[in-house]
């Protein structure tokens, strides 16, 4: 069973996965979060325009109306005393979803809002320590709100919806979805490739100086010619496994894989080699041994990634393959 807190962050994964293209989505669950536990903001005027507002019910018997209008109070009188502008949506969700008699009431918004506008009296529990003032401006708001913008949404909705989340497999140790194929790398050189190739050209013309200048004559000793496109493939793996993270697991997550990789392998790269051919090979034999069964990435990764890993890291002068003099 999740904490209150889990359930929250549970929430905003789940808000990032809903066909609605937020501009932002906040966690603000806790003391002075005015009844917004998760605010989904639909533009950058962020409360001054229009957002939802998922409420997070974290409770060991399904959600009733006595505890649920009281929050439905606090969404009005924080918006009389302009803490936001009312949300276009206001959404339940409760692990144990909603008792019978609410999820009935949520289904129908005229009754639901007759209901609490009926509690809405001096001398009632629910209004307890409202001035004549406030009271008397919450009725007014309430009389003319549309209540359908009270919503529940489903347990087994909100875990379907957050399957789609990078967060799912993470969270509920599940597989990771299928991947793509890796991009096949286009013959014209791309920019963003740029340094680990020219560090792999430093490497090919300190092996045949006689023979290579640049990229376009390495082509001319076929041995090197045919080491030079698998290394693009590897650097074009694990770019696409890195594109791949973005959905399918949690932010961070490539990274801490990369890191790793980097302390398994850096001090082979900066010990002592005949040549920098010598010390790249040495390097991408190290990588495949490296235990890295603790990255979940690994489940969808192969030998060509853990090597793209490396160059990603020569790209970014992390690894140098030909020692400067």
């Amino acid at each position: 069973m999740y904490t209150p807190d889990e359930w929250e962050e549970f929430i905003r994964e789940w808000a990032t996965a809903l066909a609605e293209d937020y501009f932002q989505i906040k966690r603000l669950g806790g003391a002075g979060d005015k009844g917004a536990d998760i605010a989904a903001f639909k533009t950058d005027r962020q409360f001054e325009g229009p957002w939802d507002c998922f409420q997070a019910k974290h409770y060991k018997e399904p959600l009733g109306y006595a505890v649920a209008a009281a929050e439905m109070l606090k969404v009005f009188t924080s918006v009389i005393d302009g803490a936001y502008c009312l949300p276009e949506s206001y959404q339940f969700l409760a692990p144990r979803g909603l008792s019978t008699p609410f999820n009935m009431m949520v289904s129908k918004p005229t009754t639901l809002r007759n209901k609490f506008l009926d509690r809405l009296v001096e001398g009632d529990a629910l209004v307890k320590g409202l001035d004549n003032v406030m009271l008397g401006a919450v009725q007014d708001l309430a009389a003319v709100t549309d209540f359908a913008m009270f919503r529940s949404v489903e347990v087994l909705d909100a875990l379907d919806t957050h399957s789609r989340t990078r967060w799912h497999a993470a969270r509920f140790a599940t597989a990771l979805p299928a991947r793509a194929d890796g991009e096949i790398p286009p013959e014209q050189y791309m920019p963003a490739e740029a340094r680990y190739l020219q560090q792999l050209l430093a490497v090919y013309v300190e092996r045949a100086p006689d023979k290579i200048t640049t990229l376009d004559s390495v082509a001319g000793v076929p041995k090197l010619g045919r080491h030079l496109q698998r290394q693009r493939v590897s650097f074009f793996r694990a770019e696409s496994l890195k594109a791949y993270s973005a959905g399918a697991v949690p932010p961070g997550t490539f990274e801490k894989l990369q890191e790793d990789i980097h302390a398994g392998v850096v001090d082979v790269a900066e010990g002592d080699h005949t040549d920098g051919y010598a010390r790249l090979g040495q390097v991408l034999a190290q990588v495949g041994s490296l235990d890295l069964s603790r990255h979940k990435l690994i489940d969808v990764a192969d030998m060509d990634d853990r090597k793209g890993v490396c160059h990603q890291l020569a790209n970014d002068d992390r690894l140098t393959w030909v020692e400067e003099a």
